[in-house]
């Protein structure tokens, strides 16, 4: 299928200025030469690599669809490694179906999900870390989210990856050459040297494993649920963390009857931010709602804000409230500092750490940046300075670096145990074969489609 020529809409459909039908294959040129009439009767197949050729795509009877800039890009130097035409039509839904629609007539089959990005890993262009990464970029919520994909693409992490793979493969040569080749003077590896080189191995491994919660926050976003008891400030602190009037705020308890979910971006970090109805026995059945529905989103909370009002103290309903949240990361934040307080701050510490207690006094904006200070600092904790220029963000990479983990371990636990070293080359060849799967050099044909078949088609 491979040699089949491909063609679909890379932008999305609606009312836009300018749509994208993009071709790929060897038929590319001659397929879109068939329906393309250039103003100044130029030919496709002579337009010089990257330039635009301006005219009409037309159908196979000559009739005229649209008015169209060209592009030809040739491979192997396209996204694809393939010859790539793309036809610039006027956005909107019938003008973009209709030039898609001609392309098929003329010769071209209809692109699978993700089989621009598939053609690209299979022709060399990308390997398979960096073509995931490219539905990172286009997913991207923050600029850092938006760097991190960038990395990625770049092959950062794949050349991490490669380093730790060249180290195995060097540790193993000089293990196998000892096993095949006895009767040859090979200077062998003695075991301290094998046990100091797998502990440098896996302080590498580890280094990678400890960045996938990071991210995995710029990849999907932090899931940041906002509880408390009614008329305690969350749809305020909703709205001064988006800086927008997103949800009514009144004095009256119990307004927000609703979950509210927004993204926002925090010093480039994106939160999922979930503004949630106010926790406390009620008689009112819509509100009883909106409680039971705050209860189930806060299971699948990644951070809680969990906000107390400083007026009042603490009471049944806040302790109600602190034993829900216990187990789950979470800030306390002291709001309404400004009226009076009836709390002493020191008691939350028998809850939580004291840097995880936040004042604020949000009518008058007071206390934002430190919150915004300390979900930073969580989102990085573990982190070593600069480790933010490469973060794994992929689950399916952080399961593969967990396997090559476990061998390498294996390595270490058949040095205790005084094994063979022919023990040691397997477990080695394991671990290589595992981080192999993150570049896609050791991955499964069915697992590659698996892959592709979660991008968008025009990608």
């Amino acid at each position: 299928m491979v040699d089949d020529t491909i063609a679909a809409i890379s932008t999305p459909i609606g009312a836009a200025g300018i749509g994208i039908v993009r071709v790929s294959g060897r038929q590319a040129i001659p397929i879109v030469e068939k329906i393309f009439r250039s103003l100044k009767k130029r030919k496709l197949a002579d337009a010089r690599n990257y330039s635009l050729l301006y005219g009409h795509i037309v159908d196979l009877e000559g009739r005229v669809i649209d008015e169209v800039l060209v592009s030809v890009m040739r491979g192997p130097h396209s996204f694809t490694a393939e010859d790539v035409v793309e036809i610039n039509c006027h956005g909107g839904v019938v003008a973009v179906r209709k030039t898609l629609e001609t392309v098929f007539r003329a010769g071209a089959r209809p692109a699978e999900p993700g089989e621009f990005s598939k053609r690209a890993f299979l022709n060399g262009r990308l390997d398979l870390a960096q073509a995931e990464s490219v539905m990172d970029l286009i997913n991207a919520k923050t600029e850092k989210s938006l760097k991190v994909a960038v990395n990625q693409l770049e092959g950062k992490l794949s050349v991490e990856i490669k380093k730790i793979r060249a180290e195995l493969l060097e540790l193993l040569a000089h293990i196998e050459a000892g096993i095949d080749f006895p009767e040859h003077d090979i200077e062998e590896v003695s075991r301290s040297q094998i046990e100091q080189k797998t502990r440098d191995i896996l302080g590498k491994i580890d280094a990678l494993i400890d960045s996938a919660g990071t991210g995995k926050v710029f990849r999907e976003g932090l899931r940041t649920v906002i509880v408390g008891k009614p008329n305690v400030g969350k749809s305020s602190l909703l709205n001064a963390l988006l800086k927008e009037k997103r949800a009514i705020v009144t004095d009256i308890p119990g307004t927000t009857r609703d979950v509210i979910e927004e993204i926002v971006s925090i010093r480039g970090i994106p939160l999922k931010l979930v503004d949630t109805a106010g926790i406390r026995e009620t008689e009112d059945l819509v509100e009883k709602i909106g409680v039971q529905k705050t209860k189930e989103v806060f299971e699948e909370a990644d951070l809680v804000l969990f906000m107390i009002d400083a007026s009042t103290g603490i009471t049944e309903d806040d302790r109600d409230i602190f034993r829900l949240v216990k187990g789950k990361r979470n800030l306390v934040i002291v709001n309404k500092t400004d009226i009076r307080r009836d709390i002493d701050i020191s008691d939350m510490e028998k809850y939580v750490e004291k840097e995880d207690v936040i004042e604020t006094s949000l009518l008058h904006g007071r206390g934002l940046d430190k919150l915004e200070a300390r979900i930073e600092e969580l989102v990085y904790s573990g982190l070593a300075a600069g480790q933010e220029e490469l973060l794994v963000t992929n689950i399916r990479h952080k399961n593969a670096l967990e396997k090559a983990r476990r061998s390498v371990e294996g390595v270490l636990k058949a040095l205790d145990a005084h094994l063979p070293t022919d023990c040691m080359a397997i477990d080695l060849k394991e671990a290589y074969d595992s981080l192999g799967e993150i570049t896609g050099e050791t991955v499964s044909e069915d697992l590659i489609d698996q892959i592709f078949s979660r991008f968008c088609i025009g990608k």
